[in-house]
């Protein structure tokens, strides 16, 4: 059927604009020698998770110890959590999850490692890690080189413990004032996170991984430095709004939300039948990704969300509201597309204007 005969609100995902996406960054990962562990926080999806894979992608990464659960129940056996796993509750998970999969999670602190050393202790394998480097986020990670040979040195006295390498997100390049501070700060992080692998090496590591990765960087296409061998991109899959405004173009944003128009009290304002509840409230305020607004109604030029209520989405344009009835539908380009995909039970799967097919979204509400 034609995608807009679906009931609204509605997570639609164009199968050939994401399929381009991700062929784009395994060519991307191919040409520059590195593996492609994609982070699939922004989908939630496994079978998006398998096509990533099948196309060439070296695992996958997720945000939650809940998502990776997800994932494995689905089929997908080689997982890294990009976050640091605290308290013995989720490293007994990890260790079951061990049994049966290759999973490794990250480290930032030598207080987190007795629960792992402990949990670990008797098991057929040894817990793998990664120590995160903060690269200029401010957010978690090692950032003084005596903190990390400290953490190296507590890892060299453990049993059950494998450091199977670092990884960093440079995740401050949403920031940035132009692309040429994003280039800037890109290399920036990698010569940082190269630094703590040349450290580790000193101290007797030899890493198997070193990973950097974020979108707004990675979809430039900069050569990467010898040395790194794993890039972790996510929302590249669908873009959104944000990254649309760092290429200067939303013709690769696979993701919208199909909406109906259910009022129009004024000449200029029309409200819509979502409303933060199904797309946040989110905008980027500064930088390369900065957005307008809310959201930008798809296929309508400089028109976007002004506002939204739990369940209403408020639009002020004269111009809009003369061309929309009430009943119609429209689709929305989230700001920021993980969070929203977080939000839905399901996704619809449309080309060239057909459904054919639907998703649910396995790996939304994980917080655990």
């Amino acid at each position: 059927m034609n995608y807009k005969e679906l009931d609204t609100p509605a997570l639609l995902i164009d199968r050939d604009i994401m399929m381009k996406n991700l062929q784009s960054m395994q060519q991307y990962a191919n040409v520059n020698k590195v593996s492609l562990r994609p982070h699939t926080k922004t989908h939630k999806i496994p079978e998006i998770a398998i096509i990533q894979e099948e196309l060439g992608a070296n695992g996958i990464t997720v945000a939650k110890l809940g998502e990776a659960e997800v994932m494995a129940e689905s089929g997908l056996t080689d997982i890294f959590i990009a976050n640091q796993v605290v308290g013995r509750q989720k490293i007994e998970r990890i260790r079951e999850l061990s049994d049966t999969i290759e999973i490794s999670f990250g480290i930032d602190d030598p207080s987190q490692l007795p629960d792992i050393e402990e949990v670990f202790e008797g098991s057929g394998k040894k817990a793998k890690v990664l120590i995160e480097i903060e690269v200029g986020e401010e957010r978690s990670g090692i950032i003084e080189e005596s903190d990390f040979v400290i953490l190296l040195n507590e890892l060299k006295k453990s049993k059950n413990i494998d450091l199977k390498g670092i990884f960093s997100h440079d995740g401050h390049s949403y920031m940035a004032e132009d692309l040429e501070e994003c280039k800037d700060i890109f290399y920036t992080s990698v010569a940082r996170t190269l630094r703590f692998a040349e450290l580790a090496n000193e101290n007797g590591f030899h890493l198997e991984v070193v990973s950097i990765g974020s979108t707004p960087s990675l979809i430039q296409g900069y050569d990467i430095p010898s040395g790194v061998t794993e890039i972790r991109p996510g929302t590249y899959v669908f873009m959104d709004a944000s990254q649309a405004n760092v290429i200067n173009s939303y013709n690769q944003c696979a993701a919208t939300i199909l909406t109906t128009v259910i009022s129009k009290p004024t000449r200029e304002r029309v409200i819509t039948d979502v409303g933060a509840k199904g797309i946040t409230a989110q905008t980027r305020s500064k930088g390369i990704t900065k957005t307008t607004g809310l959201g930008r109604i798809k296929d309508y030029d400089e028109v976007y969300i002004y506002d939204v209520y739990d369940e209403h989405a408020i639009i002020y344009n004269e111009k809009f509201n003369k061309e929309v009835k009430i009943g119609d539908k429209i689709e929305i380009i989230p700001n920021h597309i993980c969070p929203v995909c977080n939000l839905h039970e399901k996704a619809y799967l449309i080309s060239e204007g057909k459904v054919f097919g639907e998703y649910e979204v396995k790996g939304r509400g994980k917080l655990q």
